[in-house]
């Protein structure tokens, strides 16, 4: 990508149009979107219709197969599914992991725990192992869990914990699992699409994320990628109708992108405009170079004005960014939220336990001149000096 397109900022909070953003989206999703992809919402569509099916649906899973395992891309097939994300990682684990399989879940913060949880609602045997909120998943432990507990049939854990903004070793923790030939789910909501990654390589079976997040389109469905052999042996699997993986991706594929309930029509188009606005930037590599850009100039400028990140930078993604609160012992969260939303940027509140923080996101249509007016806008409030 040229130095003109990374530097571009987003569009202007100024401008008197019925569409324009009153401020940028700081934050892990729902994110700021192009004016072209909140546009592409405007038209109906049928849900039986050959262009919303062959035109739109197909199109778009077969995108994200071809992204999802540039390697291999035939090996892999993707199930779209209503809902938001965690919709579609409740899906994902109920649909995979069958009556007589164990789920050992690598837990690092409140999505983590989320795995867990939905383990736990759905009745599935299942072992967590909690490496607390401020360190990566324990890789030797996994290794000698593997080798003690021959039961443990499928391995899940977080891509990129926004709970901190923590990016996993993910290849270390793939090369243990497939080592010891368990099925490994990866919840790569807040990742996929603005990191470089190939689950044929890595040996990823299923991979669930969301249309809000790194691709930039809206909410209102997520997405499950999985190997062809993967998502074939999870039949009669399911714990739920409507969120039965299998009989979803069976329509899909038999029906050539029908859906097997109503589909969420105005956010798919939407986030078929925004796959090919991933296309025509550059793809994954180029986006991910714009992320950590605007990474780049938010930590340098919080830095200079005296914040503290939470993470040191070999655990840090590109994705979200959390900083301990000022010094200040007035501070108030709220008020330099709200500060700062009328300048033109909403941020997020931390979510680590017992730690004062609040977090930042550099994903989504966001460019890094956006993050030096941010920097200068936080450097003018008065209100966490």
């Amino acid at each position: 990508m040229n130095s003109s397109a990374l530097n571009r900022p987003a569009e202007s909070l100024d401008v008197d149009h019925e569409w324009d953003n009153p401020y940028l989206l700081l934050t892990p999703g729902p994110l700021s979107t192009s004016p072209t992809v909140r546009t592409a919402m405007l038209r109906d569509w049928c849900t039986w219709d050959e262009d919303y099916n062959f035109g739109i649906v197909t199109p778009i899973r077969e995108k994200l197969a071809a992204l999802a395992a540039p390697s291999e891309p035939e090996a892999y097939t993707c199930t779209l599914m209503q809902g938001s994300g965690t919709f579609s990682a409740e899906s994902m684990i109920g649909s995979a992991v069958p009556a007589d399989g164990k789920l050992l879940v690598l837990a690092n913060g409140a999505y983590g725990n989320r795995l867990a949880q939905i383990a736990s609602s759905l009745k599935i045997d299942h072992l967590v192992h909690d490496s607390g909120e401020l360190a990566p998943p324990d890789v030797p432990r996994l290794d000698q869990t593997l080798r003690d507990d021959s039961a443990i049939t499928h391995v899940i854990c977080v891509h990129n914990e926004t709970t901190t903004g923590m990016m996993n070793p993910l290849a270390e923790i793939a090369s243990v699992v497939k080592g010891h030939r368990k099925t490994f789910l990866v919840d790569s909501m807040s990742a996929f699409g603005g990191v470089p990654l190939d689950l044929a390589t890595l040996g990823i079976d299923f991979l669930v994320s969301s249309a809000n997040k790194c691709i930039q389109g809206v909410p209102g469905f997520g997405f499950i990628l999985s190997t062809r052999e993967a998502i074939g042996k999870t039949e009669g699997n399911a714990r739920s109708l409507s969120l039965d993986l299998f009989a979803q991706w069976k329509m899909l594929e038999e029906g050539g992108g029908k859906w097997r309930f109503t589909s969420p029509t105005h956010t798919v188009r939407a986030f078929h405009q925004a796959l090919l606005e991933l296309e025509e930037e550059g793809g994954i590599a180029v986006r991910h170079a714009r992320y950590s850009e605007n990474h780049r100039v938010l930590v340098e400028g919080m830095t200079t004005l005296g914040f503290r990140c939470l993470l040191t930078p070999e655990l840090q993604s590109p994705i979200i960014t959390a900083f301990h609160n000022p010094e200040n012992p007035d501070f108030s969260f709220l008020r330099f939220y709200q500060d700062l939303k009328e300048r033109g940027f909403v941020i997020y509140p931390g979510k680590v336990t017992g730690i004062n923080a609040f977090r930042i996101g550099t994903i989504g249509h966001v460019f890094p001149a956006d993050f030096d007016r941010l920097i200068s806008a936080i450097k003018a409030s008065m209100f966490w000096r």
